[in-house]
């Protein structure tokens, strides 16, 4: 059973893949016949139109024989025969008589009138549309014009007469071409031409703006005038000039094109050239002439003088500063100059409008004499001083240095600015160079004047740090007085690297007055004045020899700093503290730890005691220098020292160590030359903040 099964469906789909191979079998049967029957007609077309093209060919030929032998054949006249005359009727069938038909026909000729293309025609205005006028010519129809070619076309009416030109007399729709912009242009034409070839000019009226310039009315018609050619200058606004009336030229003209170009620029420089002509004629330095402002610059202003321009420098504007001619003239301005200088191969214009008033110079010392107290008006601040205007024309310079008495103005903007009215003493006066010197701190007393009354030498003051520079400190003592404490006069015994190390900006000390300088208005101070010399005392305290116990307060690549009292200080250079070849102490000593010394110099007069490790270790067992030395190990690249051939360590020893003199403490008594000294003053001046004004 499952056998007759496997039998049935085997054979059912061997009859499905037949059935579906013959479907496909069929259909390229069929594309395959489709191919070959386009095939087939295709070339059947092909053989049917070149049989035709045989035909028409064949036809062709035999009409050219029909032709020629027609042409060979002889003529024969033809009778014919006359025709009888041609009855009128009309749609109702009436017959009319020949000579009735012939009146009709005459009056209706007498109706029409007797016009030509191209001509200039008169017509009355049927109608006025929105858009259109209807004009009748008196021909079989109505013309149509566009509104837009008339002038004005709020005054066209019915009923009223005008001209046209008949461009056709049927269009398409057998309508008339009319034309009145042609017609104008025709009638005028012949004028126009005329003036153009004379170069004459002629009156327009400007009648709207277009792109690029103007559309000028002449006689009815348009004419373009380019914004070139509108004037000498650029016009800033065209439409300030419509229906403005003006003389132009016109410099081109085409008729087939109706293209008429105008110039008024043309005439405007004829006009300039006549015009210059009779100014140089005329002109001559000293004249007052009126002119009009044609151009503003930075440097001056150029005048129109009528045909010819001159320069008006901005220095001969006004006796008085100004800052830009704007100041004083506007574009299109008439004023009136006088001429300074004119040169006849140039023709250059130098003038004047300071000149037309007097020389404010005039009598000035009598004016503003020395010592006088004045007002005036501050006009300009540079970094040197201050102009003030004294009057229009007058103007002093109050320098940096006449400002105060003690302050260091570091920029006179800092007390005063421009258009401030101030008070001032004249200082002198210069009419050649026209200078007057002025000073506003003349007008307080000099506080230099009675220093020594209230600073004398000798005084103990108190003062406020103003500030701190790398060679002292400046201490206010009153406001405006300023003294320098110069870090040589700061400590006995200290040796100070910075004056921050004894003071602060901003503390209140004590200082003693040294020194008053009135030339230079400088005061020394001092702060170790306050106190006793403490050196003629140490000399027995620390002799040569003398052995102490003392304090590491600073280490130095060159040696080490110990305190041997409070105030009281001392250096052991590196090749004395027990290391032979010892050239750096740099983390071999510490600061704090006590070592063993002894007084090898001590130089009262430079303020300085030298120690030695090694000259205190004479003296005693190798064992207590070993146990010294074990303490303080030598690392690294420093015990390479000991590895050292013997000649070159004895070469060193020989050696002075310049350590010791180097950190000497600064001598008391020994200070930088009195100059070195002020210009370093001066110089921290103007670095550190001014105190308040």
């Amino acid at each position: 059973m499952a056998e007759a099964k496997k039998t049935t469906l085997t054979a059912a789909k061997t009859s499905r893949r037949k059935a579906t191979t013959g479907k496909k079998s069929s259909k390229t049967k069929t594309k395959l016949v489709k191919t070959q029957a386009a095939a087939v007609k295709e070339v059947a077309d092909k053989s049917k139109a070149q049989a035709a093209e045989r035909v028409m060919t064949n036809r062709h030929q035999r009409m050219i024989e029909k032709a020629k032998v027609r042409s060979t054949m002889p003529t024969t006249e033809v009778e014919v025969a006359e025709v009888a005359a041609v009855q009128v009727t009309d749609v109702a069938g009436v017959v009319y008589k020949p000579e009735d038909y012939q009146a009709m026909v005459d009056m209706y000729d007498a109706t029409i009138r007797d016009i030509k293309e191209g001509e200039i025609v008169a017509g009355k205005v049927l109608g006025v549309s929105r858009d259109d006028v209807i004009v009748d010519v008196g021909f079989k129809s109505e013309g149509i014009i566009p509104l837009g070619e008339f002038p004005t076309p709020l005054n066209i009416a019915v009923g009223d007469d005008i001209e046209v030109f008949l461009e056709q007399i049927e269009d398409a729709n057998g309508q008339l071409i009319l034309s009145k912009q042609k017609a104008d242009f025709m009638r005028v034409w012949d004028k126009i031409r005329e003036v153009h070839d004379a170069g004459e000019t002629i009156e327009g009226r400007v009648a709207r703006r277009i792109k690029g310039g103007l559309v000028v009315d002449i006689m009815g018609v348009d004419a373009f005038l380019p914004g070139s050619q509108v004037a000498l200058r650029q016009v800033p606004d065209f439409d300030a000039l419509i229906n403005t009336m003006m003389e132009v030229k016109i410099i081109k003209i085409n008729k087939m094109r109706r293209n008429i170009v105008i110039s008024r620029r043309t005439v405007l420089e004829a006009e300039r050239e006549s015009m210059r002509s009779n100014l140089l004629s005329e002109i001559a330095v000293g004249q007052v002439r009126p002119g009009i402002v044609k151009n503003v610059t930075d440097f001056g202003v150029f005048i129109d003088l009528g045909g010819v321009d001159g320069l008006l420098h901005i220095t001969d504007m006004s006796w008085g500063r100004i800052r830009h001619p704007s100041e004083m003239v506007n574009l299109s301005e008439k004023i009136d100059v006088k001429i300074l200088d004119f040169d006849d191969n140039t023709s250059r214009i130098s003038l004047g409008l300071k000149q037309m008033t007097p020389y404010p110079w005039e009598n000035i010392e009598g004016k503003y004499p020395i010592g006088k107290k004045i007002a005036g008006r501050v006009v300009s601040i540079t970094d040197y001083g201050a102009f003030v205007e004294l009057e229009k024309g007058i103007e002093g310079l109050i320098h940096i240095s006449e400002m105060s008495w003690t302050q260091h103005i570091k920029h006179p903007s800092k007390i005063m600015n421009v258009d401030d009215s101030i008070e001032a003493i004249v200082l002198s006066v210069d009419k050649e160079n026209e200078k007057i010197s002025l000073g506003i701190k003349q007008m307080e007393p000099d506080p230099w004047a009675t220093i020594d009354e209230r600073f004398p030498s000798g005084k103990t003051v108190s003062g406020k740090v103003r500030n701190l520079t790398a060679f002292g400190a400046f201490v206010e003592l009153e406001e405006g007085i300023d003294g320098l404490v110069h870090i040589s006069d700061m400590s006995w015994t200290k040796r100070i690297q910075h004056p921050s190390e004894i003071i602060k900006k901003g503390d209140e000390t004590d200082v003693k007055i040294l020194r008053v300088d009135h030339e230079n208005r400088r005061i020394s101070l001092g702060i170790k004045q306050l106190t006793d010399d403490p050196w003629p005392e140490m000399a027995g305290k620390f002799a040569v020899g003398a052995e102490c116990l003392a304090t590491v307060s600073k280490v130095l690549d060159r040696g080490v700093v110990v305190d041997l009292t409070s105030t009281i200080e001392g250096f052991v250079p590196a090749a004395q503290l027990g290391h032979d070849g010892l050239t750096d102490p740099t983390g071999v000593f510490q600061q704090g730890e006590e070592i063993p010394l002894q007084v090898i110099e001590f130089d009262r007069s430079q303020h300085k005691i030298v120690l030695s490790v090694a000259a205190y270790y004479e003296s005693r067992e190798q064992a207590e220098l070993d146990e010294f030395l074990g303490k303080h190990p030598v690392s690294g690249a420093q015990a390479m020292a000991d590895s050292m051939p013997e000649e070159l360590k004895a070469a060193a020893k020989e050696k002075p160590a310049p350590a010791a003199e180097e950190a000497a403490p600064v001598k008391a008594e020994e200070k930088p030359a009195e100059p070195a000294e002020s210009e370093a003053a001066d110089a921290s001046a103007d670095s550190e903040e001014e105190k308040p004004e």
